[in-house]
């Protein structure tokens, strides 16, 4: 294969014959031989090359695609997946000035990046919140909350989902409770609505996806998420909004930066 110089197989190994081959080609993605976006090799060239049968390329073929590493495209052949890394910066990405210059953390994040980003599925309801939302809003049964969930996207490929929940009588009526929020997002307007920020405080778990997760970030088999949970409180300790947010972990890099003393 003159166009991706492959290894031979090596017959005195006993790692199966496919994954050896799964190694060869993880390998030339690894050390950006096959580059993202590049069409893998096609099942006849990698038969011709390594001698074997379509379904010792097919499982090996499987094996990247279980990893994340390629995506396959009906008609098309198979490609090394594109990861559009956002490093999330936990320490500066709700700075106030960004909200100052009308952009929520994901727009300043994603253009940091050199990205473009875009919002969709936005849909807004008034309902009674679950107990562990209530729990951090401080809030009792008799209370309710409007919930904001939608998508995000960079350069039209989803890579996040979030929904929050802010208190409905710091919410109805507002732009908080509209599909468009806004230039800097709700927490400008909860600013705007006399609810100072102050901290943020995150949990964050990584685990494998659920169906629906996997379908709406359209995540290849074996790929993780972050889920992350966060409450934002303002400068008098009042929980004003809690968000639950599955990020795909293969398009973000999430960095901290944290004090010594």
């Amino acid at each position: 294969m003159a166009e991706l110089p492959l290894p031979d197989l090596d017959p005195t190994s006993d790692r199966a014959v496919f994954r050896q081959i799964a190694d060869h080609i993880r390998d030339a993605i690894e050390q950006g031989i096959l580059a993202e976006g590049e069409k893998v090799p096609s099942e006849a060239q990698l038969m011709q090359h390594y001698g074997v049968a379509r379904m010792t390329i097919r499982n090996a073929l499987q094996v990247l695609q279980g990893e994340g590493l390629t995506v396959a495209e009906h008609g098309r052949g198979v490609f090394v997946r594109s990861h559009p890394p956002v490093r999330r910066l936990a320490s500066d990405r709700f700075a106030r000035r960004h909200r100052e210059q009308g952009k929520a953390a994901f727009i300043a994040e994603t253009e940091g990046a050199g990205g473009k980003p875009s919002v969709d599925s936005i849909k807004i309801t008034e309902e009674a919140p679950s107990a562990s939302v209530a729990a951090l809003l401080g809030l009792t049964e008799a209370d309710s909350v409007i919930r904001r969930s939608r998508r995000y996207l960079i350069n039209g490929q989803p890579v996040e989902t979030a929904v929050s929940y802010i208190p409905a009588d710091i919410a109805r009526g507002t732009r908080i409770a509209e599909p468009d929020s806004g230039p800097g997002g709700i927490y400008a307007r909860l600013e705007e609505l006399g609810h100072r920020l102050d901290h943020f405080v995150e949990e964050i778990k990584s685990r494998m996806p659920l169906r629906d997760e996997m379908r709406a970030l359209k995540l290849a088999p074996g790929i993780p998420v972050f889920h992350l949970v966060r409450t934002a409180y303002t400068t008098d300790g009042t929980a004003v909004e809690v968000c639950d947010t599955v990020m795909s972990s293969d398009a973000y890099v999430l960095s901290y930066e944290l004090p010594a003393r």
